[in-house]
């Protein structure tokens, strides 16, 4: 199906077989374009999955690497790092949160949320309270806690027993969420858009239904916005759509716009247990991520950035909708918020991104059959339109393949 050259099973075999990896490799990047080892370029609508969020070799990134590398990487915790303290003071100011954490990745990030929950309710005198409340299809990482919180099958066997105290139920189903909540829950974790899983998007309703909820119960909310955060939906946070705070949010992948660094930021009270000793990171908030992702952050923040964002999502949604009349034998939906897009296909997803790549486009795939469109926040439409022309170039493709398999 594609034309792109094997590649030969020796040249990765002292590397970890966990990956199943497409037959490419790139040596360079700049701003939405990626070009190959063989010197092809491809347009670039996975960004990392939804992580170089200001595209490849931001200028404003790299001069913010290239200056403090020449200064200082890393010292521990057991010191101040003034460019954490000046990150959090941003953070803070632009979201719900008093306090933040800083992490390597979103899993970790993640992590702290889910520890940090439970300690809120043992620091009140109420540690029975351990169960995390989430949904199907959700997705919040590989560690061991992060995949028993997903709770996938796929992530969660061969590894020994389920980890207690998490509990799974469907996807919009608020009966069942209210019938789950008991004496040991402890919070309700929930991507606002899901990534993984399909490019679901939570009504703006249920998730003010969820902070009602969890306001009445006397329990945590945390939100997963490892992916659909900082600007991919258009306002810098997923959850300003609803204005439905939550009380814990974890976040990654843009943060650093692909340099390694996550957070967990919280208010004052849902972090009133996590005193000293209570958590730690050795390499998480040193001052070279901190330095990078400040800059990430501001620029993401910008009012054109964020403008830039619900402009192309606007038209991609409109001309993706425009193919899936055109094409009802290959797309079944669009679907997601801002530029967090899902396709829902009837042919494999997994075929159609090879497809996708003999046209020179990178997408993603995601769970219910979908492929994602993540691309930089910085798209042009004119970027958007050769995006949209490639994707129905692979859907007349995905058509001839499947009328000479009939």
């Amino acid at each position: 199906m594609s034309s792109q050259a094997p590649v030969s099973s020796s040249a990765q075999a002292h590397l970890m077989g966990v990956y199943n990896r497409a037959p490419l490799a790139f040596e360079r990047g700049q701003g939405a374009r990626l070009t190959s080892t063989d010197g092809e370029v491809y347009l670039d609508c996975m960004a990392g999955i939804a992580t170089n969020a200001l595209g490849h070799a931001h200028p404003r990134l790299v001069n913010a690497i290239k200056t403090q590398a020449e200064k200082l990487w890393h010292v521990s915790n057991i010191f101040r790092i003034p460019e954490q303290e000046k990150l959090a003071d941003r953070l803070t100011a632009e979201t719900f949160a008093d306090v933040v954490f800083f992490t390597n990745s979103g899993t970790e990030a993640i992590e702290c949320a889910l520890k940090l929950a439970r300690k809120y309710h043992s620091a009140k005198g109420q540690p029975e309270r351990i169960d995390i409340i989430t949904f199907e299809g959700a997705f919040h990482g590989r560690t061991y806690a992060a995949v028993n919180a997903g709770g996938n099958p796929s992530y969660t066997d061969g590894f020994g027993p389920r980890l207690p105290g998490y509990i799974h139920l469907p996807f919009g189903d608020h009966e069942a969420l209210k019938a789950a909540i008991g004496p040991t829950t402890a919070a309700i974790m929930i991507e606002p858009v899901q990534g993984e899983g399909g490019a679901r998007a939570v009504p703006d309703a249920c998730l003010r239904g969820l902070r009602e909820l969890c306001d009445q119960e006397g329990i945590l909310l945390i939100y997963d916005e490892v992916q659909c955060g900082l600007g991919r939906t258009g306002k810098l946070f997923a959850y300003e759509w609803s204005g439905a705070a939550p009380d814990v949010m974890a976040v990654a992948k843009a943060l650093g716009s692909g340099f390694p660094v996550g957070a967990c930021l919280a208010t004052r009270d849902a972090a009133a247990g996590m005193g000293v000793g209570a958590h730690g990171s050795t390499f998480g908030g040193n001052p070279l991520a901190m330095v990078v992702a400040y800059e990430a952050v501001d620029e993401i923040a910008k009012p054109s950035t964020l403008d830039n964002v619900r402009e192309v999502a606007g038209y991609f949604t409109q001309q993706l909708n425009g193919l899936k009349d055109q094409y009802p034998d290959i797309i079944v939906d669009v679907r997601g918020r801002g530029l967090l897009i899902g396709i829902k296909l009837i042919p494999n997803n997994r075929d159609f991104m090879v497809l996708a790549r003999d046209q020179k486009l990178l997408v993603a795939g995601g769970g219910d059959n979908c492929v994602r469109l993540l691309p930089p926040l910085t798209l042009t439409i004119e970027e958007a339109q050769e995006a949209v022309a490639k994707i129905g170039r692979a859907c007349e493709v995905a058509r001839e393949h499947a009328k000479a398999k009939a």
